[in-house]
C-alpha cells in the first residue's frame, strides 16, 4: 500500500509538471504554486532530516515514504519560474534566476539528483547512508538558496 501511494504521488507529480506552466493565469498563481511545492518538499525533507540528526528515532519506512514524496515534488516548483513571475506578490526569488537561467536549472537538477540518492538510501533502510545523502541534499539546497533566494520577501 505505501508503494502504491508513492507511485500515485509520482504519477500525479509528473502529470501536473508538464502542463504547469500553461496553467498560470497570473504571476501570483505561479508564485503561490512554487512556494507551495517548496513548502511541501521542506516539510517532508525535514522529517527525514530530524532522523538523520538523531532528533527523532530512525524509522526506515517513514524515511522512505517521505523521500518518495520529496522526489515526486522535486521538479514541480521549477515549472513556475516563467517570465514575469518575479512580481505580483511577495516572494524571495532573486533576479539572477532569470538572468542566469542555465545556472539556476543546473542547481535545480543537482538538487533533484541528490534527492534521488537520498531516496535510495532511505529505501535501503541504512541510517548512515541517509545521513550522508541528507548532507548532500542540504548542500545542494543551500547552494541554490545562496545564489537565487533573497533573505527577505519582495514588496
Amino acid at each position: 500500500m505505501p508503494r502504491l501511494f508513492a507511485a500515485a504521488v509520482v504519477i500525479a507529480g509528473l502529470a501536473t509538471a508538464l502542463p504547469a506552466a500553461a496553467q498560470f493565469q497570473k504571476p501570483e498563481d505561479a508564485i503561490k504554486y512554487r512556494q507551495s511545492a517548496f513548502t511541501v518538499m521542506a516539510n517532508h525533507l525535514g522529517r527525514v532530516g530530524a532522523m538523520a540528526q538523531g532528533r527523532v528515532p530512525f524509522d526506515a519506512k517513514v524515511a522512505a515514504d517521505n523521500t518518495a514524496i520529496v522526489v515526486a515534488m522535486s521538479t514541480l516548483p521549477f515549472t513556475a519560474f516563467g517570465a514575469n513571475t518575479d512580481m505580483g506578490m511577495p516572494n524571495r526569488a532573486k533576479p539572477e534566476i532569470w538572468r542566469e537561467s542555465a545556472k539556476f536549472k543546473a542547481a535545480a537538477d543537482k538538487m533533484a539528483e541528490e534527492v534521488k540518492k537520498l531516496d535510495a538510501a532511505a529505501r535501503a533502510g541504512n541510517l548512515d547512508a541517509v545521513k550522508a545523502a541528507m548532507g548532500a541534499v542540504g548542500g545542494s539546497c543551500k547552494a541554490c538558496h545562496d545564489d537565487f533566494r533573497a533573505e527577505r520577501y519582495s514588496n
